[in-house]
Parts: structure tokens; C-alpha cells; sequence
């Protein structure tokens, strides 16, 4: 059994991930910023006798990554498997969103996820072996208009992962990415509605398109799934898309030219609905301002 620190398991795919490897025999240490307002894991542990150790954790920050892994590697030694989990998405132009939204995505997603894999890099390396699995997202190679912080982020971190692979893979260090397409977690309740006098009103249709496939309900657990299967070595590729959407969406932007998938973006209102409908979303109903 393996010894895995998580980050961000606070709900969503982090807590899902900490569930699973636990009750499948691995010690789990799972990281979020305030332990102390997202308790449920801490309990669910308690209440079952889950091998889970909530430890506080802010990728943002230097000296707070340093500190809980070395914790961690005081407590129990090693860490086989890294999974960076933490990740901030929000929406909107790049014109009206604030600069320091754009700085905040980079710190959280690509810095964050940087600074836990320098840290855990050192004792891998030495013992020639570890696993460091990456959370991306489908929004890694499929850029869309109004999601500039985020899929820059996701491209950043992709690009950082491949690069990495080739280091430590004659190591033996193991490096995937995860790409989740849209997953029902909370992330989506936190998207802000756009400005009554926003310049981009076509930004409806992105958050339309997740909130309505969000409300297909794929679980938390699916990428779980995926990660555990990776972490155990049962699932060996780079990339790894998961969840209903993925593939399709991953397709779909894989049979446009870059000038066709630009283009796309200024088609007619029923023309985009017919074309989500395609992928198997239905946006009708979430294209109204408050929904």
C-alpha cells in the first residue's frame, strides 16, 4: 500500500480521491487551506477508521507547502504518490476581468501545482520511484472564449507535466495528467454572473454549457476512479480524460482548424444550441442571466 498526499480534498474530486484510496488500504494524507471549515472529511474518517490524516495546506504558498510535507515525510517516511488536485476556474473576457484574477489562477494552478512537485521531486528521486498525478482539465488543450485565466492555467500546467515526464521517467518516477471534462462539484456554484453591461454578452453560452453539464451528474468518484487506477499503475497513459464529455469535446476540437474552432464562437444562438445539443448538453434553459 501506498503512502498518497492529495491537495485541496476539502469536497469535490480531492475528498472523493481521499475516500477511495483510503478504503482501498492507502494511507492518505489530505491537504486544504482551512481544515477547520471543511471538517467532513476529518469525520468521515473518524466515523469509518479511514488510514486519512487532514493536514493544512496552501499552495500559494512557499513556506506552507515546505511545511506540511515535511510533516508528512516526518510522519511516514516517503510519499509515493503526489496528486495535485487544488484548482481555481473562474469566467469571463479578458478584457473586464481583473488583472489579479489572471495572477490568482497562474499562483493557485500552475505555481501551486509546481511547488508540490519540487517538493516531493528530492525524495523520489532517491529512492527511484513515486508517482505524480496532475489534475488538468479538458480545458488543458480546448481553449474557450470567456475561460482565458483558466485554460491558460491548465495549458501551463499540461506543458509542465510533459516536460517533467521526460526528466524523471528514466528515474522512475511516473507522471500522468488527469482531464477531467465537466464534473458535478461545488467549483461550479462559485462562477459569478456576468456584468448587466458587459461587452462580450455571448459570455452566457460558456456558463451555460456548465451548469447544464454539470447537472448531468457526473460524479466526483469518476475521477477518482481514474486517479487511483493510475496511482496503482493499472492505468498507464500520459493523458487521461475522464467523464462523459471529455472525449467528445476532446474530438470535437480535434476535427476543427484552429480558424473553424475561432470562428465557432460567433455563431447564431440556435445554431450553438443545435450544436451543443450534438454533444449531448442541453442549454436552452441556462441561457437566461441569474440561472
Amino acid at each position: 500500500m501506498a503512502t498518497i498526499l492529495i491537495t485541496s480534498c476539502s469536497t469535490g474530486v480531492g475528498f472523493a480521491t481521499a475516500e477511495l484510496m483510503a478504503r482501498n488500504g492507502h494511507t492518505v494524507f489530505a491537504t486544504m487551506r482551512n481544515p477547520q471549515r471543511a471538517p467532513e472529511l476529518a469525520q468521515l474518517a473518524q466515523r469509518d477508521n479511514l488510514p486519512i490524516t487532514i493536514s493544512t495546506m496552501d499552495v500559494d504558498s512557499d513556506e506552507s507547502v515546505s511545511a506540511a510535507i515535511t510533516d508528512v515525510l516526518a510522519q511516514a517516511g516517503q510519499i509515493d504518490v503526489l496528486v495535485n488536485n487544488a484548482g481555481i476556474g473562474p469566467l469571463g473576457p479578458i478584457e473586464e476581468r481583473p488583472f489579479a484574477e489572471f495572477e490568482a489562477n497562474m499562483q493557485t494552478n500552475y505555481f501551486g501545482t509546481l511547488r508540490c512537485i519540487r517538493a516531493v521531486l528530492p525524495g523520489m528521486r532517491e529512492r527511484a520511484g513515486g508517482c505524480i498525478i496532475t489534475i488538468s482539465s479538458v480545458a488543458g488543450k480546448l481553449y474557450s472564449p470567456y475561460h482565458a485565466a483558466y485554460c491558460a492555467s491548465k495549458a501551463a500546467v499540461e506543458a509542465l507535466c510533459e516536460c517533467l515526464a521526460g526528466e524523471v521517467g528514466p528515474l522512475g518516477i511516473r507522471v500522468a495528467v488527469v482531464q477531467p471534462g465537466v464534473i458535478d462539484t461545488p467549483i461550479i456554484d462559485k462562477f459569478d454572473e456576468a456584468s448587466p453591461d458587459t461587452h462580450y454578452p455571448n459570455q452566457i453560452r460558456l456558463s451555460a454549457y456548465l451548469r447544464a453539464s454539470r447537472d448531468n451528474h457526473a460524479p466526483a468518484s469518476m475521477v477518482a476512479e481514474v486517479i487511483q487506477a493510475i496511482a496503482t499503475g493499472d492505468q498507464t497513459a500520459f493523458r487521461n480524460p475522464v467523464g462523459p464529455d471529455a472525449g467528445p469535446l476532446l474530438g470535437w476540437r480535434g476535427s476543427l482548424s484552429d480558424e473553424d474552432w475561432i470562428a465557432s464562437a460567433g455563431m447564431d444562438e440556435e445554431s450553438w444550441i443545435g450544436g451543443m445539443a450534438q454533444l449531448g448538453v442541453d442549454v436552452r434553459g441556462y441561457l437566461k442571466v441569474g440561472v
